[in-house]
C-alpha cells in the first residue's frame, strides 16, 4: 500500500536502538554470537535471555547484532504490556507482523518490572512466546516452552574502559586521565563521548564532572543523593578514626593500580571491594564521615533508602539491592546504608518459611558485599546486632567514640561557619554539656535562628536556649544548661568590674 512506517498503535511503545561504533571487545563478541545464532538456525530464531552487565550494555549488544545481520533494532518497554488478554493478543500479532516486514530484532525490557506485578508477569511470557522473528528479554528468565539460548553481557573490563576514553579523547589525550576515569567510571562508548563532548578542551575537573553526569541517572531512581561537603576543616574526629579514613579514601583512590597493574584481581574477584563499618552512638559524626570520604574521592554519596528496598515478596529485596549495588558500581558511586542494621542483621535460627527466605537475604548481601569492586559504607548504632560474618567481609571497621571534653571544645569551635556573627563564646565552658556532635550542631543551628531573630551576634544566651531545647528533646533535664546562663552572667560582671577600673 505504499506505506513502510510502522504500525501507528506501536509507536508509543517501541524506541529505536542505535548500533554503536565503539562497542568494547567483549560485548562485540557477545553481539556476534547472538547474530551467528539467529542466522545459522534453520527454524524460527530462538528467543535470546540477555543477562549481566547494565541496560545500556544489553541494548547495545543487542543493536550491534541486529546490524551484523543488516536489520534494525527497537526495544520495548514490558511495564507498559497490557494485561487484558485480547489487546495482548494484538500487540503480539501486530510485532510479528513488524518483524516478518523486516522491521528488525525487538529487545523486550522487563529491568523494571515489579515482581508483585504478577499480570504484568504473565503477559510477559505470553508475548515472549508469541511474538516471532528475532527477539529478546532482557532483566528476566520467565519459565518458557521456546526455544532460548542465554547469553551475558558483561561490563566493558578496565582495559577496555581505558581504550574507550584514549580513542575519545583523541591524540594527546592523557593516560593518567583516562586510567582515573575508567577506574572510577564504568561508562559505554556512547556515554563517553558524551561526557568528552561535555567538556572538549579536555580539562580533567570537567571529564570527572561530566563523567559523574552521565553516570547519575542510574541511580537516581534508586538511592538518594547526598550532597558531600563535610570537610576536614569543619569536623573533629580523634585521631585514630581520622588514620582509618584516610585509609579507606587511599585505597579507593589506588583501587586500580592495585587490582588491576598489580594483578590482585587476576586472583578473583573475591574480597575485591573495599566496604567499611562505621559503629557509634547517634550523632557521632558517622555520616559526616561517609560525605568527608566522598568528597575526598569527588565521588557522589547515595543513601539507599531501606524502606524502598525490603519488600515482602520472595526474592523481590535480593533484586532492588542487585540494582543498587550494579548502579553504583557502573557510576562510581559511594553506597550508604544508614542504619545498616536493619537489613543486615544477624541470620536466626530456621524456624518457618519466613526465617528461611529471611537468612537468604542476609546470605546474598554477605556475597554482594564481599564482591562489590565500588566502596559501600554501612553505619549502624548496634554493631552487635550486625551478622558476624559481616566482620570478616568488610576491609574497615571504625569506632566512633563519644567525644570527650576536648573533642567536643573542638567540635564547638568548628560548629559555626565563618559568616555567623559571634560574642565572645566559653567554648570550655560549652564542651562540659556531654553531648555528641550532632546536638551540638543542632544547638548551634538554633541558636543562630534565636540571635538572628533578636538582630544581635550568637551569645551564650542563645546557646542556653537552644541547649534546653535540645536537651528537652533527649529527655534530660534541661538545668544541664543552666551553667551556660551563669557563665555569662559571671562574664558580663568581670566585664563591667573592668570597665569600672578603668
Amino acid at each position: 500500500m505504499g506505506c513502510d512506517q510502522p504500525a501507528a498503535e506501536l509507536a508509543p511503545l517501541l524506541s529505536d536502538l542505535r548500533a554503536d561504533d565503539a562497542l568494547p571487545p567483549s560485548q562485540q563478541r557477545v553481539a556476534q554470537q547472538l547474530a551467528a545464532a539467529w542466522a545459522g538456525c534453520a527454524g524460527p530464531p530462538p528467543l535470546a535471555l540477555l543477562g549481566g552487565g547494565d541496560r545500556a550494555a544489553r541494548r547495545a549488544a543487542l543493536a550491534a547484532a541486529a546490524a551484523l545481520l543488516g536489520q534494525p533494532a527497537q526495544a520495548l518497554d514490558a511495564a507498559l504490556l497490557p494485561s487484558e488478554p485480547e489487546a495482548l493478543a494484538e500487540l503480539a500479532l501486530r510485532c510479528s507482523r513488524e518483524a516478518r516486514l523486516g522491521r528488525g530484532a525487538l529487545l523486550i525490557e522487563a529491568d523494571d518490572l515489579a515482581g508483585e506485578d504478577h499480570e504484568r508477569a504473565a503477559a510477559l511470557r505470553s508475548l515472549a512466546q508469541a511474538v516471532e522473528g528475532l527477539v529478546a528479554l532482557s532483566g528476566a528468565t520467565p519459565d518458557l516452552t521456546r526455544t532460548a539460548i542465554h547469553m551475558e553481557v558483561g561490563r566493558p573490563s578496565p582495559a577496555e574502559q581505558r581504550g574507550l576514553w584514549l580513542s575519545a579523547l583523541g591524540p594527546g589525550a592523557s593516560p593518567e586521565t583516562a586510567g582515573r576515569l575508567a577506574a572510577s567510571f564504568s561508562l559505554g562508548g556512547r556515554e563517553v563521548r558524551a561526557a568528552c563532548a561535555a567538556a572538549p578542551d579536555g580539562d580533567p575537573t570537567a571529564l570527572w564532572a561530566a563523567s559523574q553526569a552521565q553516570s547519575r541517572p542510574r541511580l537516581d531512581g534508586l538511592a538518594r543523593r547526598i550532597d558531600a561537603r563535610a570537610g576536614w576543616d569543619s569536623l573533629a574526629f580523634p585521631a585514630p578514626v581520622a588514620r582509618s579514613l584516610r585509609a579507606i579514601i587511599a585505597a579507593a583512590r589506588q583501587r586500580a593500580t592495585v587490582h588491576e597493574g598489580w594483578g590482585f584481581a587476576a586472583r578473583g574477584e573475591r574480597g575485591l571491594g573495599i566496604s567499611a563499618l562505621f559503629a557509634g552512638a547517634s550523632g557521632t559524626g558517622k555520616t559526616s564521615a561517609a560525605e568527608l570520604v566522598a568528597g575526598e574521592l569527588g565521588l557522589d554519596l547515595y543513601q539507599v533508602d531501606l524502606s524502598a528496598v525490603v519488600s515482602k515478596y520472595i526474592g523481590e529485596t535480593e533484586k532492588q539491592l542487585r540494582r543498587i549495588f550494579d548502579a553504583a558500581e557502573a557510576g562510581g558511586a559511594v553506597l550508604l546504608f544508614d542504619e545498616a542494621d536493619a537489613l543486615f542483621g544477624r541470620r536466626s535460627e530456621v524456624k518457618d518459611s519466613r526465617d528461611r527466605y529471611a537468612n537468604l537475604e542476609v546470605s546474598y548481601l554477605l556475597q554482594r558485599v564481599e564482591q562489590y569492586r565500588g566502596l559501600a559504607i554501612l553505619t549502624s548504632n548496634a554493631r552487635q546486632a550486625l551478622d558476624g560474618a559481616f566482620l570478616r567481609r568488610l576491609r574497615f571497621v571504625v569506632p566512633f567514640a563519644f567525644p570527650d571534653a576536648a573533642q567536643r571544645e573542638l567540635i564547638w569551635r568548628r560548629a559555626f561557619p565563618p559568616g555567623a556573627p559571634l560574642a565572645a563564646l566559653d567554648y570550655a565552658r560549652l564542651a562540659r554539656l556531654s553531648l555528641a556532635g550532632g546536638n551540638i550542631s543542632s544547638i548551634a543551628l538554633g541558636a543562630a535562628y534565636l540571635a538572628a531573630e533578636a538582630g544581635a551576634p550568637i551569645d551564650m544566651g542563645h546557646l542556653a536556649e537552644a541547649a534546653r531545647a535540645e536537651l528537652a528533646k533527649l529527655e534530660r533535664p534541661e538545668s544541664e544548661a543552666d551553667s551556660l546562663d551563669r557563665a555569662e552572667s559571671s562574664n558580663l560582671l568581670e566585664a563591667r568590674k573592668i570597665s569600672d577600673r578603668f
